[in-house]
């Protein structure tokens, strides 16, 4: 186990190539904040190859999708910051051609990953789909091909879809936000249960980054765009304003309902296993 000393193997800290976890990540990526002498090395990759890393307890501290959380929660601790939520907003299912929620079991349906919560909450919204795996920046692609009839689009592609000429089906955060009066838990970020002691500092580190960001928005969306894929600024600004909030310093009581509805839902209909909700968020 480590004891954090300045001397170890640096600290693997996974997160997304996109301008919210960029935002996030910023002031400990430039040293803008004191880390207490803990080292950093960032991952960043895809939040489903993120997934697949912390199934495989690859990672000290990564984001991860909710959806894949549910499999880890006993090598994870959840963070209580670095949360994404869609307020009323979410993934978007989209098409080439004008389609129906109730179409979507009778098409195949490209998710940004399997265990991402998009793929979750497509199921939990339209029932059974034949889904197809497809790296999230490559979705709209696969549209355009033919190889899949609908596609669950995340990241800028939610504010960026109609431009590329595709119909909205579903928003899922507005359908979530229907269905429980509360925002879609789409990510969050955890820490392995066995660096003990050492991951309540690690925590403590990334919220601070977050504070940070949001008091220095300006410096920290600069380095942001740097992950934007070419986002115009104030698209980049306003797609990071949609994940990176107070909410994200920590997502507090309302938050936690809205993981416990999540994960509750899916359970009764066989998509996950059950999860204690009360005993995976640590005080940070």
């Amino acid at each position: 186990m480590r004891s954090g000393g300045g001397s170890e193997a640096p600290i693997t800290l996974g997160h997304s190539p996109d301008p919210d976890d960029a935002f996030m990540h910023h002031a400990i990526a430039r040293g803008r904040i004191d880390t207490g002498g803990l080292r950093f090395e960032h991952v960043v990759e895809d939040i489903e190859s993120l997934n697949r890393r912390a199934l495989a307890g690859e990672i000290d501290e990564t984001a991860i999708s909710f959806h894949a959380y549910a499999f880890v929660a006993d090598r994870y601790r959840l963070l209580r910051c670095g949360g994404a939520f869609g307020e009323g907003y979410g993934p978007v299912v989209v098409a080439t051609r004008p389609l129906r929620v109730e179409d979507l079991p009778k098409v195949r349906v490209a998710v940004p990953g399997e265990r991402t919560t998009a793929a979750l909450a497509l199921r939990l919204a339209a029932g059974p789909c034949e889904t197809v795996a497809v790296p999230f920046d490559r979705i709209v692609e696969a549209l355009r091909r033919g190889e899949a009839d609908a596609g669950v689009l995340i990241h800028e592609g939610q504010i960026t879809f109609a431009e590329e000429g595709l119909s909205k089906v579903l928003d899922l955060g507005a359908w979530w936000r229907e269905e429980t009066g509360l925002p879609l838990p789409l990510g969050g970020n955890a820490v392995r249960r066995d660096l003990g002691d050492l991951g309540e500092r690690i925590g403590d580190v990334l919220a601070r980054s977050i504070r940070h960001a949001l008091d220095h928005r300006a410096e920290a969306l600069e380095y942001a765009l740097g992950f934007a894929r070419g986002l115009a600024r104030e698209k980049a600004d306003r797609f990071v304003g949609m994940y990176v909030n107070e909410a994200t310093v920590d997502f507090g009581d309302r938050g936690l309902r809205a993981i416990r509805a999540l994960y509750e839902r899916a359970a009764a209909e066989g998509l996950l296993p059950a999860v204690d909700v009360d005993a995976i968020a640590s005080a940070r």
